[in-house]
């Protein structure tokens, strides 16, 4: 079992940076791929960022590819999402998951359907 708790949202300008992070609580946190999705009113959510547990390889949506950078610190277990350039589409609710890579090792990392342990999310807004 994991929860997840995010925290460092807010407003900012456009061009502008946040740091997202996201504290896990349990032990195996470190066995654990995690992802970043969003969720911007009316529309569905979407995948944002997501490293392997072991590797620690990225993989990143396209609209966010140079802009935003996640990392992870299994010591604090932790995964940060670094967001710079902000842009007004950009705004959403973020939410941190976690991915069994052994249970959910069929789904790829873009895909929400293989994250069972959800964050509350947080709200990133841009204004122009």
């Amino acid at each position: 079992q994991v929860q997840l708790v995010e925290s460092g949202g807010g407003l900012v300008q456009a061009g502008g940076s946040l740091r997202l992070s996201c504290a896990a609580s349990g032990r195996t946190f470190s066995r654990y791929d995690m992802g970043w999705f969003r969720q911007a009113p009316g529309k569905e959510r979407e995948f944002v960022a997501a490293i392997n547990w072991s590797s620690g390889r990225t993989y990143y949506a396209d609209s966010v590819k140079g802009r935003f950078t996640i990392s992870r610190d299994n010591a604090k277990n932790t995964v940060y999402l670094q967001m710079n350039s902000l842009k007004p589409e950009d705004t959403a609710v973020y939410y941190c998951a976690a991915k069994d890579p052994v249970l959910r090792g069929r789904y790829s990392y873009y895909d929400e359907r293989g994250y069972d342990y959800w964050g509350q999310g947080t709200q990133v807004t841009v204004s122009s």
